[in-house]
């Protein structure tokens, strides 16, 4: 007989099968064999999770893992470190690295890394075009077979149309989605939203118009096509109403949105650090235009930040995802704010985000752990997100009441370029399980 393992006296939530409630886990052999109630077998390994929750583990479809070339922010070791600390199981990483995931090869290559570095499940998000220079297509079939799960030119939106309408045909022949970063580049030449807190600050801002844009081109392209396209890091209510009204009309687009713009703000920038919509303040107040609040899509007024939580709630948003963009202190401590590289670290932190909604009675703890599990998987197309009895073992068992500081010190990131560094969070990951082995022991 192989390993046995029990995960006993937990809260077992699996929205893919309506579970919510006490009971034990049983693990055999790497796979789920039993959820409930049931006589505990002689010589298992046992993991106590009285207090705890176990569910599903979380899985992400939008992270950068900078690897190849781009090893001085983050690396496959402790990207996946990373993901696992944050309770995430499976992790898709993006094509914006050097070079860009645009061949087989390439694609291979970061397999092998994966294989000899990874402790989480990776897979790769190919580019659209060939080094996502919106020139040439790639080869999508190619890559489909090779193992790439959507295409994106990811930080950087496909500018030619006719090259995007190409890849929303493949898209439909593949069954694959086009996960499109929407920006016109022309409009989006600044460092934070463009408004109030923009002007006050002396920064040149993006206006919401210049997501907002690229997400009308890409909504009518899939609408002509029929292809799937898939629309990341949604930051503007009016955007998120636009893809609601396209779905209502039959077009088939998914969407995520990020914990971090439904809950910080462009005031942020200005040195506020309070949780929109939760009612908590983790922290003291911050620095004026700390580099680590420069995100893109920036962090937009707040209300963007309520329309995108109503829009959430309407069920708009298919999931929740991180955009986990990893930078180097040196990327992010240049001269000015405007010369600072954009994006925050935030696979480790997702989690007791999104739980300061639940307890703010916004969102509901079942729909939380949905978004990020069972949902990704059927984007994913792949049998992961649940406790059924007979898949993969991949777990998260987490305390949704432990308290912790946000550091370098507590965080797996290679780069903790986070503005909640310092700040005090609620609910943290004890445990995650990739096939019953653990990957992570908080």
């Amino acid at each position: 007989m192989g390993r046995t393992l029990l995960i006993t006296g937990g809260r077992i939530i699996d929205p893919a099968n309506g579970i919510d409630g006490p009971g034990d886990l049983l693990i055999r052999d790497g796979k789920i064999a039993a959820v409930g109630v049931f006589d505990h077998p002689e010589n298992a390994e046992v993991i106590d999770a009285r207090g705890l929750i176990v569910c599903p583990g979380l899985i992400d479809i939008h992270v950068h893992l900078r690897t190849p070339g781009f090893e001085y922010k983050e690396t496959i070791a402790t990207g996946t470190a990373s993901a696992a600390a944050g309770g995430f199981t499976a992790i898709c990483c993006m094509p914006n690295t050097r070079p860009s995931l645009d061949s087989v090869e390439v694609v291979r290559g970061l397999a092998a890394t994966v294989a000899s570095e990874g402790t989480v499940r990776v897979f790769p998000i190919a580019a659209i075009t060939k080094g996502r220079q919106s020139k040439e297509v790639v080869d999508f079939d190619a890559l489909a077979a090779a193992g790439a799960i959507g295409f994106s030119d990811d930080g950087d939106s496909t500018r030619d149309s006719t090259l995007m309408r190409a890849a929303l045909e493949a898209s439909k022949r593949l069954n694959r989605p086009v996960m499109v970063h929407c920006e016109d580049w022309t409009l989006a030449e600044g460092s934070m939203n463009e408004g109030e807190i923009s002007e006050s600050l002396g920064i040149k801002g993006i206006p919401a118009e210049a997501e907002e844009i690229i997400i009308a081109r890409d909504l009518l392209l899939t609408a002509m096509t029929g292809g799937w396209l898939h629309v990341c890091h949604v930051s503007t209510a009016r955007g998120a109403e636009m893809i609601r009204l396209a779905k209502e009309r039959g077009v088939n687009v998914t969407a995520e949105v990020m914990p971090h713009h439904l809950v910080m703000t462009d005031a942020w920038v200005a040195g506020e650090r309070i949780l929109h919509n939760t009612n908590e303040q983790p922290g003291a107040a911050g620095i004026p235009m700390d580099p680590n609040t420069k995100v893109n899509p920036p962090l937009r007024p707040v209300t963007d930040t309520e329309g995108l939580l109503a829009e959430l709630q309407l069920g708009t948003f298919d999931i929740v995802a991180t955009d986990h963009a990893p930078h180097a202190e040196s990327d992010k401590s240049g001269e000015s704010f405007e010369k600072a590289a954009m994006g925050m670290s935030g696979l480790e932190v997702a989690l007791p985000t999104m739980l300061a909604l639940v307890r703010a009675g916004h969102l509901k703890l079942v729909d939380v752990i949905r978004w990020l599990t069972i949902e990704p998987a059927k984007i994913l197309q792949m049998p992961l997100g649940t406790l059924s009895p007979g898949v993969d073992a991949d777990v998260c068992i987490f305390d949704s009441d432990e308290t912790w500081i946000v550091s370098r010190e507590t965080l797996r990131t290679k780069s903790a370029n986070t503005p909640l560094l310092g700040m005090t969070m609620q609910g943290r990951v004890r445990y995650t399980l990739v096939e019953g082995e653990v990957r992570f022991d908080g």
